[in-house]
């Protein structure tokens, strides 16, 4: 079945030439479109969507908000943000807010549809290393979100658990981890996903952020 894919900016040029890039491929499929986040929400409540391409800087319902209110639905869809600027607040906002990673909005084709279905096999495209450089500028400027369950839910992580989420924070891939632990790539992976299980997060983006919140791991990269 192909990707179905949905595109949510408020500029048409930009939806027309994305949209024309993503049919040309056999695995993917536009099925809908919308100008502002309410939009979005709208025509979401009817069409089943795999991945959304969401603009944050739009009118009425910017991309953060629209991207909160759909990662809060049941089973909801994959989100990617698409930003005019690397290290921008926005996407870490989105990031927040639940999407599963940010790219640029001049990216090469290529990277683009790599980036829609890594996110629809469940992956983030935004390697851990840019999210912590966009932790370290942000965070100490925004307001805790509250997450005062998962922080209590870093007691059901084991030691060695914590040891992978701190690492996994820090910016290093299963492989380096692997390295510095002494394991085996595979056994760092189930650790991961016993984390991601654990503390109900979607993925390591979303591991990256909490650690920050949790104080787990403070701007700078280095473990609390």
């Amino acid at each position: 079945m192909a990707i179905r894919v949905m595109l949510v900016d408020d500029q048409v040029l930009l939806r027309t030439g994305f949209r024309m890039v993503l049919d040309a491929q056999p695995d993917m499929e536009v099925v809908a479109e919308a100008g502002d986040g309410v939009e979005a929400l709208e025509v979401l409540r009817g069409t089943a969507v795999d991945v959304v391409l969401m603009d944050v800087r739009m009118p009425k319902l910017d991309g953060v908000e629209t991207t909160r209110r759909i990662c809060m639905e049941e089973n909801p869809p994959k989100v990617l943000i698409l930003t005019t600027f690397d290290l921008d607040e926005y996407a870490f906002s989105g990031l927040k807010a639940g999407a599963s990673g940010f790219m640029l909005k001049d990216v090469p084709p290529g990277e683009l549809l790599g980036a829609i279905r890594a996110v629809h096999s469940g992956d983030a495209v935004v390697a851990p290393s840019t999210t912590r450089r966009l932790l370290d500028r942000f965070a100490p400027m925004l307001p805790s979100s509250g997450k005062e369950p998962q922080l209590a839910g870093l007691g059901r992580l084991t030691e060695r658990e914590r040891e992978v989420m701190i690492l996994v924070a820090q910016g290093l891939s299963n492989g380096e981890i692997a390295a510095r632990l002494v394991l085996s790539e595979a056994t760092v992976k189930t650790h991961v996903g016993r984390i991601l299980t654990k503390l109900n997060l979607r993925d390591r983006v979303q591991v990256v952020v909490l650690a920050y919140e949790t104080g787990l791991v403070r701007a700078g990269g280095g473990a609390a």
